[in-house]
């Protein structure tokens, strides 16, 4: 029952999406999935589990997480003129990918 309440969930989200890309404020359909559902979650297992330093900590990573986010955008925002749809959000993913092992890698030597 759990595995069909959260896939509930998560058909209700894309629902939501589809919904708000219709709609005259399409572009909300950008806000959506950056509701923090997953840093809520990850934010109270680790206060829970560990010291409020800790969770200072994973709170401040957090902000530095969204700029891999931004070089997603900014590569999707470059690439969707130059590429077609499916391979913008391809490169984009990489951008994100290559720009989070960046940030990890920084935090990891700096901590």
């Amino acid at each position: 029952m759990d595995l069909f309440i959260k896939a509930a969930i998560g058909a209700g989200v894309v629902l939501l999406l589809a919904l708000l890309s219709k709609t005259r404020n399409y572009y909300l359909a950008g806000l959506v999935p950056l509701f923090p559902t997953f840093a809520l979650i990850a934010h109270y297992i680790v206060g829970k589990g560990r010291s409020v330093a800790d969770l200072k900590t994973t709170i401040v990573f957090g902000m530095w997480s969204i700029l891999p986010y931004f070089v997603y955008l900014a590569a999707l925002y470059v690439a969707i003129d130059r590429l077609r749809l499916e391979a913008a959000l391809a490169t984009a993913a990489c951008a994100w990918l290559i720009a989070a092992m960046v940030l990890v890698a920084i935090w990891v030597r700096l901590h």
